[in-house]
């Protein structure tokens, strides 16, 4: 994996070290009969707004190289949110009414979050909810198929 942003922030390369180790581990159910191990992935941050440290992005790390893998692309407009643990768990959120709110500012379509975060959700204003579609995933694999196109 060769990460080109330089310097590499340390919270990037940490959600891109383990959405890699995430896709090994969990191949079969992402990329099919499909070796990772046998491609050589190149990734670059792009900030689309202050933070721009790439922390708690290892779910659209592995959504990526997921896609890579099988020659898909994301669904357009679409903003994919989680944080992922090494052994596979999505790491609970911080202030996703804010990540709402950003999505909207972005002018994004879709933002595609944890089932765990729509509790956090009662708090979004009114006018965010009828600006944007927001769906949820149960685990990485799921947001795999739902963020990439057919």
């Amino acid at each position: 994996m060769r990460i080109l942003n330089q310097p590499t922030p340390p919270a990037f390369r940490e959600s891109v070290k383990v959405a890699e180790q995430n896709l090994y581990a969990q191949a079969r159910n992402l990329v099919g009969d499909r070796d990772p191990r046998a491609h050589e992935f190149t990734v670059q941050l792009r900030a689309m707004d202050a933070d721009k440290t790439g922390a708690l992005l290892g779910v659209p790390a592995l959504v990526a190289l997921s896609g890579a893998m099988l020659g898909k692309n994301t669904r357009g407009s679409t903003i994919i949110v989680g944080a992922l643990a090494l052994g596979g768990s999505i790491e609970p959120l911080p202030n996703i009414v804010r990540i709402a709110e950003l999505a909207v500012e972005k002018q994004a379509a879709t933002l595609l979050l944890p089932v765990a975060a729509r509790r956090q959700l009662n708090d979004l204003a009114d006018d965010v909810w009828t600006k944007i579609s927001i769906e949820f995933y149960r685990d990485a694999a799921d947001a795999a198929f739902k963020a990439l196109e057919d």
